[in-house]
């Protein structure tokens, strides 16, 4: 069955859907150093857009499904990431880490849930702003 769905899409050329996540100095909320949005819960083949609207934000992969590839992308450019690896990734804006600039992306089932939840604590003890911003996102992780 998976056989025939993968030459399915390779025959009529689906693609996943394109999702967009923006890199905010600050969100209509107010609140500072976001990703836009912060949470996904995209499907196996689809990808992310990071778009940096100001200067000095990038994104990097910290937590990964096993299997996966990590990503890393340059300072101040739009990146697109496909995701063909089922499970959790949390990402970063390194030089915004300590401020809590963080962003969690499910993709189909959450394979590497433990990993994630003991990550989680040394990942918010980085942050000197905004603490607990991480664990709050976690919440939306359907199990």
């Amino acid at each position: 069955m998976k056989r025939l769905l993968f030459v399915l899409l390779c025959v009529f050329g689906l693609e996943g859907k394109n999702y967009e996540v923006k890199m905010l100095d600050i969100d209509e909320k107010g609140e500072t150093m976001v990703f836009d949005p912060a949470f996904l819960h995209i499907e196996v083949g689809d990808s992310v857009t990071f778009v940096p609207t100001h200067k000095s934000h990038y994104v990097q992969s910290k937590v990964i499904p096993e299997g996966a590839k990590h990503f890393l992308s340059e300072l101040d450019e739009e990146v697109t990431y496909t995701f063909d690896t089922e499970g959790i990734y949390i990402y970063v804006c390194p030089p915004h880490q300590m401020m809590s600039m963080v962003g969690i992306i499910q993709v189909g089932k959450p394979t590497n849930l433990k990993k994630v939840k003991e990550a989680i604590p040394k990942l918010e003890r980085r942050a000197m702003t905004n603490k607990g911003r991480l664990s709050e996102y976690a919440k939306q992780i359907k199990e």
